[in-house]
């Protein structure tokens, strides 16, 4: 293979893992709105989307994310709020 195509120095960082429920569980969707911020957080929304089968701005995780959004701001945690109301614009709210 040509080296033009080997990155010897990459790192590879293990995708992150996220602890949600059983789909069925009525608390999947706040889980899947937190990993959604968790993997916003770590610049890996991909590997959220993934692991819970929703995507970026679902609008049916939004009453979730407001709730985070004021948990975030209530531990002083504007990056999280900020990303929770990125999400919110994403989902036309």
């Amino acid at each position: 293979m040509s080296r033009a195509f080997v990155n010897e120095d990459a790192t590879h960082e293990p995708e992150p893992r996220y602890a949600l429920p059983p789909r069925e569980s009525p608390r999947f969707d706040a889980a899947a709105a937190r990993a959604l911020l968790e993997g916003a957080h770590v610049g890996n929304t991909r590997s959220a989307e993934t692991a819970t089968g929703y995507a970026w701005g679902d609008a049916a995780l939004a009453p979730h994310i407001e709730d985070l959004i004021r948990e975030a701001e209530g531990l002083g945690d504007e990056r999280m709020a900020r990303l929770g109301r990125r999400y919110l614009r994403a989902s036309g709210r």
